[in-house]
């Protein structure tokens, strides 16, 4: 993206590790992506109930809340999606760098956006959470409709019928959310980071 010659980057006076003291863990961003229907949002919003219920400063960016502000001005193809992306990618490197955890939703459907993500925060504050559920399974859910109107021809380019979903190559972790429900999904996560050290559990 073009950058304005005429701004300059202030360094601030508190830095990311004393916003990480005084919140007490390790600041970084949990991105989960998937087909729609896989249960991003949903299991996003579990883990952060059990991140907060252990004193975790978190805070979960949904792909449908963001486009009702932030990204409001953006439609669904694909040159919108890496530009939805970005932003977000950019938003969440912001709360990673005030000493917070950030769970995003989204379907992120291209590789190459969620490397782009990965690049722009350090090795320890990317963890990718693909929600593995077949194009079927989701089908089958469809909580808002959407595959019913994209097979009806009213939704264009939808990911996963006829728009693509690239799956994550290397993934942190991999929640098979067709067969597991959300509060067991999350409780894999919640342990990822428990093991990495990440996070203390103190109700776990």
């Amino acid at each position: 993206m073009k950058q304005s010659a005429n701004v300059t980057w202030h360094q601030q006076s508190i830095s990311k590790q004393e916003r990480r003291e005084r919140n007490g863990h390790h600041s970084f961003v949990v991105w989960f992506t998937g087909l729609s229907g896989s249960g991003k949002s949903t299991v996003a919003n579990e883990l952060a109930r059990k991140l907060y219920e252990n004193g975790v400063q978190v805070y979960v960016l949904d792909g449908d809340n963001v486009r009702h502000g932030l990204n409001g001005d953006l439609g669904f193809s694909d040159s919108d999606r890496r530009e939805n992306i970005r932003r977000i990618g950019e938003v969440s490197k912001l709360f990673t760098d005030a000493g917070s955890v950030v769970i995003t939703a989204f379907i992120s459907p291209f590789k190459e956006d969620r490397s782009q993500v990965r690049g722009l925060l350090e090795a320890d504050e990317f963890v990718e959470v693909f929600t593995d559920c077949s194009l079927e399974k989701c089908e089958e859910r469809d909580p808002k409709g959407l595959y019913k109107k994209a097979r009806s021809g009213e939704i264009k380019g939808f990911t996963g019928i006829d728009s693509p979903y690239e799956k994550p190559d290397q993934p942190e972790i991999v929640l098979n959310s067709g067969e597991f429900n959300p509060s067991e999904c999350a409780e894999q996560v919640l342990h990822y980071l428990k093991d990495r050290q990440f996070v203390s559990l103190k109700n776990a």
